[in-house]
């Protein structure tokens, strides 16, 4: 299974995937660049009429591939944040309609790369959430942003302080998905989507998009243009990401952070 990121694009639908299913996907900052990359080159891709973005492997995002930050210095952990939310940015200002395909779990950035696209399509079995306090990692105001504007900033604060992830229908029920469909149905539901835009004026779909963006400009725009800040807590992060990539347990978690 090929690893990294890729674009193409068919029948006017460019799908952008990444990761090769280990490590749930966990991308490196070169891995965020890339996408980042990937985003701005079809931003002005005019027969380009939708964006798909998923992980391989049957599994979304498990965030950034904390590997990297275990030994990095704290200017190093901010750099790759920033990295991080360029990319993000660069999938929300796409001019046309996106959805996430989401399998497995969506944690930490991949979360926010989730909450980045238009719509979220996510198995019945997918799980998504931002459990970042647990390892001493500081949620700057754009990911918060991402999540109150969907969920409000009650359930946005419940979901930070909590850090657990939502299973795909409690997340629809909130509003932080737009849908979920049975295991198995997902492909399906995906190509139902895709037909519906086609049959669709695309300008009139891409001016949908430009007036929901625009209203929410005021309140968006400022978190966006702001200092990321610090990304972790220089007292707890070193020995809770040395805990948490060292234990030994086996069930494949390592990554939903």
């Amino acid at each position: 299974m090929p690893e990294g990121v890729s674009a193409e694009v068919r029948e006017h639908v460019a799908t952008i995937e990444f990761g090769g299913g280990e490590r749930h996907n966990a991308l490196g900052t070169q891995d965020w660049e890339e996408l980042g990359r990937a985003a701005r080159k079809l931003a002005n891709a005019n027969s380009v009429r939708a964006v798909v973005v998923r992980g391989r492997g049957g599994v979304f995002c498990a965030g950034s591939d904390l590997r990297e930050w275990e030994h990095a210095s704290a200017d190093q952990m901010t750099q790759s944040l920033g990295v991080m939310e360029q990319a993000l940015q660069a999938i929300e200002d796409l001019p046309m309609p996106t959805v996430a395909v989401l399998e497995g779990i969506a944690a930490g950035g991949g979360c926010q790369l989730a909450l980045a696209c238009d719509l979220q399509l996510a198995a019945a079995s997918a799980r998504i959430g931002m459990p970042v306090s647990r390892l001493g990692i500081l949620v700057p105001p754009s990911f918060a942003m991402r999540l109150s504007v969907r969920i409000g900033p009650g359930r946005t604060k419940d979901l930070l302080y909590s850090g657990r992830l939502l299973p795909a229908e409690e997340a629809h029920d909130v509003g932080l998905i737009t849908r979920a469909v049975p295991d198995g149905e997902l492909d399906a539901a995906l190509a139902q989507l895709l037909d519906m835009w086609a049959d669709l004026d695309q300008p009139s779909l891409r001016a949908a998009k430009a007036a929901v963006d625009h209203g929410l400009r005021p309140l968006v725009e400022r978190v966006r243009g702001e200092p990321l800040g610090p990304a972790v807590d220089p007292q707890q992060f070193p020995q809770r990401i040395a805990a948490f990539l060292h234990r030994d347990r086996g069930d494949g978690r390592q990554a939903e952070a």
